[in-house]
């Protein structure tokens, strides 16, 4: 077993877990495209006694049978259960080193939009080659890196 840890983006909900790999898998239902915002959304599978949380998230119904945690100071999605499983989710991009994780499979895909399936192939530029946003963060007086 691995301690893993992580928590929501303005550091009000933290969490230790306990995980024996680092597979995930991407979720592309409707339920998690809405309650997201983006077109899937990675998730890590675990008992729900292997997540010890420093205080207690948020939860909320998406639906008349799951339950989503989430912090309700930075609207941070941190996961997702069905309240009667010994079992929940957690969202990959929440743990503090997400780079170990990698996707295994794929679930509700007749909501998956292929086209954002494979985008290596794509135009991509560096945050901290962006100047306007480097600009923007030393005007704040914070380092980029801060976040």
């Amino acid at each position: 077993m691995t301690k893993v840890t992580g928590g929501c983006h303005c550091g009000r909900v933290r969490y230790e877990a306990e995980i024996e790999n680092y597979e995930a898998y991407l979720c592309h239902c409707r339920y998690c495209q809405r309650a997201t915002g983006g077109v899937s959304i990675a998730f890590k599978n675990l008992p729900k006694a292997a997540v010890h949380w420093n205080r207690e998230p948020d939860w909320y119904a998406s639906s008349p049978i799951a339950k989503r945690p989430f912090c309700s100071a930075c609207g941070t999605p941190l996961g997702f259960a069905f309240p009667d499983s010994d079992h929940m989710d957690l969202t990959v991009g929440t743990f503090d080193d997400p780079a170990p994780f990698f996707p295994t499979s794929n679930f509700g895909i007749e909501s998956r939009h292929d086209a954002w399936s494979d985008t290596s192939a794509l135009p991509g530029q560096r945050c901290d080659e962006y100047e306007a946003l480097n600009k923007r963060w030393k005007e704040a007086g914070v380092s980029p890196d801060a976040g």
